[in-house]
């Protein structure tokens, strides 16, 4: 009678780590498959990459380019009716919805760094920015020095903030470093002079800047201070999904979409306000176009 419960019991533990084994092995594809649908997050104020239009429907450069992996991925799949569901995200919230499964991919302006490879996967850059501030033109503030003991902000969850709190140490600024949930808070916080400046990334610093009130009244600051690559955050450890992925986003590449949405998204009038961000494409971006690569090493872009 023992000899059978035992039996029984080390049946049930094998079979339970059998189908653990096999929930472990599922990948985003095979559960895309099964549900016929794939979740995108999206940001709220990451102008271009990922904003709300007036009609409170995610828009932008990096949601384009999430939209041509859905249809890559439809044709691969033989799924034709392949569903997409939005899901807002923030700086802090985008890598723990892609590890946990609740987001596939995240469409924004996330920086890809060793840090975050650590938890999360990267497509391919797809964009390359640099860590500047916004702030008045009245208050006159050139460089960091000018920043001793003053108030500041930055996202919180993003590279910026961990880099501006690094370097407030370093040079013993004593800066008080006020975390904003999104860049739009951020960027209202400056113009209400609750703090003299928002240090984030250059491109996303002139979209704000380019559609507040008085665009006149903002200055971006001449330095920079950090090397950022952008791409669309995938899970770790599923290397049939990042394939799908990596490929269709190289694809738009080599065919010339992913230029296309660039200019759309970057040299001519965006909405809900038709401003032009007049950006140009830097070299940087021009030699990652046409050598793709998901590094997370700011030399690999010099």
């Amino acid at each position: 009678m023992i000899q059978k419960l035992l039996f029984s019991f080390l049946a049930s533990i094998v079979m339970a780590v059998a189908v653990a084994g096999t929930v472990r092995a599922e990948g985003r594809l095979d559960r895309i498959k099964t549900t016929g649908e794939v979740a995108l997050g999206f940001r709220d104020s990451s102008i271009p990459f990922s904003y709300l239009d007036d009609k409170q429907q995610p828009i932008g450069y990096s949601m384009d380019i999430c939209r041509g992996v859905v249809d890559a991925l439809k044709k691969q799949l033989g799924l034709p009716q392949l569903k997409t569901k939005l899901v807002p995200v923030t700086s802090s919230t985008r890598i723990p919805l892609v590890a946990n499964g609740t987001v596939d991919l995240a469409c924004g302006s996330a920086t890809n760094n060793e840090a975050r490879q650590k938890q999360v996967s990267f497509a391919p850059t797809m964009f390359v920015t640099a860590t500047r501030f916004a702030a008045l033109k009245k208050s006159n503030v050139k460089d960091l020095d000018d920043f001793k003991g003053k108030t500041v902000v930055s996202t919180a969850g993003t590279s910026n903030i961990r880099w501006l709190t690094q370097v407030n140490a370093e040079k013993n600024l004593g800066m008080r470093i006020i975390p904003a949930k999104d860049h739009a808070e951020a960027f209202l916080m400056v113009g209400s002079g609750r703090a003299v400046a928002f240090f984030m990334d250059d491109v996303l610093l002139a979209g704000l800047a380019a559609s507040s009130r008085n665009p006149d009244e903002w200055m971006i600051s001449a330095n920079a201070y950090t090397l950022e690559p952008y791409g669309i955050i995938e899970p770790k450890n599923d290397p049939q999904f990042k394939e799908a992925v990596d490929n269709a986003v190289k694809a738009m590449m080599k065919d010339g979409t992913v230029e296309k949405l660039y200019n759309k998204w970057f040299m001519q009038a965006i909405p809900p306000k038709n401003i032009n961000l007049n950006l140009p494409m830097s070299e940087e971006l021009k030699r990652v176009f046409a050598n793709p690569t998901d590094s997370p090493d700011p030399a690999a872009y010099k």
